[in-house]
């Protein structure tokens, strides 16, 4: 725990004191007010509220992928395969083949070409250059949060699926009144883990693929600290940047598990379904009143013999 706290409590007074003539200096809030009196640092804070924004999708692109996978579509096992497996390339290796699909004489902008398309700057637009980053790196990570909620699908009764089947529920109600309600644990997790991987784990397509730029508008908290430590030689200001990158994260994280646990206290224990008086009170509180039709008439039927 030591090794842990002393490290972070370390970068928390180092972001009270100055650099250069004042290093070691304290210097209060300093470094706090010129980190937001920086554009670039505030681009980096605008560029985080867009990960939140995209996180909904971040986590339904897997979640969607590994319900198709659990339902044993056809080529399920080879689908499995190639969605992991940009996860386990470099993202230098990966930003690096990109670049070269998207660049302006590229492949894509030929194909675009053929069919009567003005060539796109993928990476030179500051419009698009940030979309570009996050598809990316949602690209060449989706696959690890694919296999923990893979896992997560080994928790599921079966049975609830095949009840749903024979009641007639659409794909749309499967995923989110058996699936969603039942994974809420793991869709917590997966949507935790997700943030922060997207916060802390995409330097290496940022430095690669766009250098911060253009006019620096795929700026990150953790690309600002990189320039600030290495280039710029400004430990403390560094240390500042760390720090709020830091709240950040707890923020988000606590904002999610807020919400998945509000979500898990109306679905974990519903209300008895009046259909099930008879049973054993503890048994009805479980089942509760979102179970297809078909599962309530079998109680009956059980009841009744």
């Amino acid at each position: 725990m030591a090794l842990r706290l002393y490290p972070l409590l370390l970068g928390v007074n180092f972001s009270f004191t100055g650099d250069g003539a004042q290093n070691g200096t304290a210097v209060g809030f300093g470094n706090y007010r010129e980190l937001f009196e920086d554009p670039l640092f505030r681009t980096a804070l605008g560029n985080v509220g867009l990960l939140v924004l995209l996180l909904p999708v971040a986590v339904a692109i897997p979640g969607l992928l590994a319900t198709f996978n659990h339902l044993r579509v056809p080529g399920h096992r080879f689908y499995r395969s190639v969605y992991f497996f940009p996860a386990v390339l470099s993202p230098v290796i990966v930003g690096a083949i990109v670049n070269l699909l998207l660049a302006f004489d590229g492949p894509l902008n030929a194909v675009l070409g053929s069919v009567g398309v003005s060539p796109v700057d993928w990476p030179g637009d500051p419009d698009l250059a940030m979309f570009m980053v996050v598809g990316v790196h949602l690209w060449a990570t989706f696959g690890m949060a694919l296999v923990v909620i893979l896992a997560g699908f080994a928790t599921l009764d079966s049975a609830l699926l095949d009840a749903a089947r024979v009641d007639g529920a659409s794909l749309r109600q499967v995923v989110w009144h058996v699936i969603v309600s039942s994974l809420t644990r793991t869709i917590q997790f997966v949507i935790v883990t997700t943030m922060i991987g997207m916060l802390t784990s995409m330097f290496g397509l940022l430095f690669v693929m766009t250098s911060g730029g253009p006019e620096g508008s795929t700026y990150l908290p953790e690309y600002y600290i990189w320039i600030q430590q290495v280039q710029m030689y400004r430990p403390a200001l560094a240390s500042t940047a760390s720090t709020i990158l830091f709240e950040i994260m707890i923020v988000v994280g606590y904002c999610r598990s807020n919400c998945s646990n509000e979500r898990e206290a109306r679905t974990d224990v519903p209300r008895p379904s009046r259909t099930m008086v008879g049973r054993d009170p503890d048994v009805a509180a479980r089942a509760g009143d979102d179970l297809p039709p078909v599962v309530h008439r079998q109680r009956r039927d059980e009841d009744a013999a």
